[in-house]
């Protein structure tokens, strides 16, 4: 018989994250994310945060799911690589979260504000964009960061 702990360690030894339901009673595996900070640029400002970076394929599907809560200070920068369309979700995720979607040259090009927890409505760019950064729902609001403020990151050199 198979064990929630056997499953777990068959995963992680092809590679894989496993994601299994906290509900069933198993261990839930988080894929391990790098870390790093950026300052998000606005007229109130320069915000400084401290990240997380999905920039696999897996750690870009996972992304926030199943977290129950995130400093305010705190976020996750999406690197895609390369400028494109980019969708999200919210699927299995349990923070309302502001969604920055960003152009390679670190210009914010549209923000998602409060988008709501579990909620599996698309969430688009409205032009190619290099990366996406959550924060905390109502963070853009209080910071007063707007569409055409700037990311200083790495990332966008």
């Amino acid at each position: 018989m198979l064990t929630s702990r056997t499953i777990l360690l068959i995963g992680l030894l092809f590679g894989g994250s496993v994601h299994l339901q906290p509900s069933a009673g198993l261990v839930l595996a988080q894929t391990l994310f790098g870390r790093s900070s950026l300052v998000v640029i606005s007229a109130s400002g320069r915000h400084p945060f401290k990240i997380e970076v999905a920039a696999t394929p897996r750690q870009r599907a996972q992304g926030l799911m199943w977290r129950r809560s995130l400093a305010p200070n705190a976020g996750m920068l999406f690197d895609f690589k390369r400028s494109e369309l980019v969708t999200m979700w919210m699927k299995n995720t349990n923070i309302g979260l502001d969604i920055l979607f960003i152009s390679g040259n670190g210009q914010i090009v549209n923000i998602a504000r409060n988008a709501t927890p579990q909620s599996l409505t698309m969430i688009s760019s409205l032009g190619p964009v290099r990366a996406v950064l959550e924060l905390v729902a109502g963070t853009a609001q209080r910071l007063g960061i707007r569409a055409g403020d700037w990311i200083e990151h790495s990332l966008f050199r």
